[in-house]
């Protein structure tokens, strides 16, 4: 369950009206909702069909064994084509198994050859994970997962989302940043919520990437998190942001001067403004549910920083 549950004294978050309408090469996308102040808000932008079906299509569940044999195998090919000299080479034959043995002249080449591999597979594993949309991810405490990588859905997204920018200059000055995010977090989190598998076991089964969780008009915690930021970013292309992973939960933090009230986390010595943008709760920049809270406090989080727009942007995933 998603920790940003019960605090009664702020609102419910509540669309009140979603709609999306095909207009050619396009759909245009409707909303409705309240904010935190019980004010009615709308928002309405369109989004090129062909961004919100053919982007991340083969955006997948990751399994830890197709994700070992097509490693394996990229690893005897790269090995094929470049032999180690002075050593013969092994895999063994058991799908069950990772072993690879390696035989020579001397404990010195050897010894050369197993940490080439080492590094080799390292690589590959690294490239595996990167064109499949998914990277390395250490939790709080300390246990190693395959999880998507959220900046880099949310950066690719940013640019599909740019329809978005105009729609928002003619209700906010950009300069006023408090309103600009308290109003994208009202969107947010007004679209209906689905519960957040486990990062660690469930490999990104339930991650919505942000045009398919406007498509389908939910997301869970994660979702929701990628889907804020990338609309900020492209608002404010150069606002250094936070991802803060949590247990089953997510928040995101930006850089701006906070007011006395704020709830804040310190990551690499800069001060990032937290924000909760799941609901159900309507809460403005700076407010953080009790139990966000009390887990940032104690430290048990993860973040990840993002901070410019280029970064793992790769010259192939605007053409996904």
């Amino acid at each position: 369950m998603t920790l940003c549950f019960l605090m009664p004294s702020l609102a419910l978050a509540e669309q009140l009206a979603f709609s999306k309408i095909e207009k050619g090469d396009n759909y245009q996308f409707n909303y409705q909702w309240l904010d935190y102040q019980g004010e009615a808000q709308s928002l309405q932008f369109s989004l090129a069909k062909q961004a919100i079906f053919d982007r991340f299509r083969n955006f997948k569940v990751f399994k830890a064994e197709m994700a070992k044999y097509s490693i394996n195998n990229a690893l005897q090919k790269k090995l094929r084509a470049e032999p180690i000299r002075g050593v013969m080479i092994n895999f063994s034959k058991n799908s069950n198994e990772d072993e690879i043995v390696i035989k020579g002249r001397n404990n010195q080449a050897i010894n050369a050859a197993y940490a080439k591999i080492h590094q080799l597979k390292q690589t590959l594993s690294d490239e595996y994970l990167a064109e499949n949309y998914y990277h390395q991810f250490i939790t709080h405490d300390q246990i190693n997962a395959v999880k998507p990588d959220h900046g880099r859905f949310a950066n690719i997204a940013s640019i599909d989302l740019k329809s978005i920018k105009p729609m928002i200059l003619k209700k906010f000055s950009i300069k006023n940043i408090r309103k600009v995010t308290d109003y994208v977090l009202g969107f947010v989190q007004s679209i209906p919520y689905a519960t957040l598998e486990s990062r660690v076991t469930a490999s990104g089964a339930g991650f919505n990437p942000p045009l398919k969780l406007l498509w389908e008009n939910q997301g869970d915690c994660d979702s929701k998190v990628t889907l804020t930021v990338a609309i900020l970013r492209s608002l404010m292309p150069r606002i250094k942001m936070t991802l803060v992973f949590i247990d089953n939960h997510a928040l995101l933090g930006i850089q701006l001067p906070a007011q006395a009230d704020d709830q804040t986390v310190v990551v690499d010595g800069i001060s990032y403004v937290l924000a909760e943008p799941t609901g159900p709760r309507l809460l403005p920049l700076g407010k953080i549910a009790p139990a966000s809270e009390l887990a940032v406090g104690n430290g048990h989080y993860t973040a990840e920083l993002f901070h410019t727009k280029v970064k793992r942007l790769l010259k192939t995933d605007l053409k996904k």
